[in-house]
């Protein structure tokens, strides 16, 4: 038994030598994949969440839709979309996109019905138009919001492209699969961790871009901070 462990380690730095190249490949198709759902996901969500919010008629179809894509399991998900759109890339970029929507529409939607009525009031009393409204007024509002949304579908993005190994084309989910048939651990392991660190990745880096488009949450994260030390200073006094 432990000569087989010591045979077969969970970190290999021999594996990474030997299938460098098509670690890093299934990678970027990962990566790819990841980035390009979530493009179309936000594109459809963005609209859809607009037109729940315009029209209290459409608002349960729109969630009600995307729920139901939401609990459909992706496995059957995935087989069951395969017949008509074929084995590869496109099948995986469709279920990824319709497990995303659920999470982006509806944090969208509550980020738009959470904008301040007497902001959006003042603004039209200033003769916005509902397009400038939207674009200056509510949007900006609801940022916060649409960014939790987003942190979550891209996570649970990266996580859901190891799926799309039942159609033939899961990223890093390929050696995963591979690795648990052969039992190889190496294998498992580097793209179990790949993918982890392929998730914390694009998570900071849409915080850093949040941070960046929405300069005053800092300020008032700061003050919050301030407030809660003060706090803490008069309770230890």
């Amino acid at each position: 038994m432990y000569g087989r462990t010591v045979d077969n380690p969970w970190l290999s730095l021999d594996y990474l030598r030997r299938s460098g190249d098509e670690v890093w490949a299934h990678l970027v198709i990962h990566t790819s994949l990841t980035l390009q759902a979530m493009l179309i996901a936000v594109a459809i969500a963005l609209p859809l969440a607009m037109l729940a919010r315009r029209s209290r008629r459409l608002s349960g179809p729109i969630l009600g839709i995307t729920g139901v894509l939401y609990t459909v399991p992706s496995f059957a998900l995935f087989a069951l979309l395969a017949p008509f759109t074929g084995i590869g890339r496109t099948t995986v970029l469709i279920g990824l996109v319709a497990y995303a929507l659920l999470v982006l529409v509806r944090n969208t939607l509550v980020g738009l019905q959470g904008v301040d009525p007497d902001v959006v009031d003042a603004a039209r009393g200033l003769g916005y138009s509902p397009t400038r409204l939207l674009l200056t007024v509510e949007l900006p509002n609801a940022l916060p919001s649409i960014v939790a949304g987003l942190r979550i579908a891209t996570v649970s993005t990266v996580a859901l492209v190891t799926v799309g190994v039942v159609v033939g084309y899961g990223g890093l989910g390929q050696l995963m699969f591979r690795g648990m048939q052969s039992n190889y651990r190496a294998q498992i392991a580097t793209s179990s961790l790949l993918c982890l660190a392929l998730a914390l990745v694009l998570d900071l880096a849409i915080v850093a871009l949040a941070a960046w488009a929405m300069p005053w949450t800092r300020g008032s994260r700061a003050r919050r901070r301030r407030r809660g030390r003060a706090r803490v200073e008069e309770a230890a006094a």
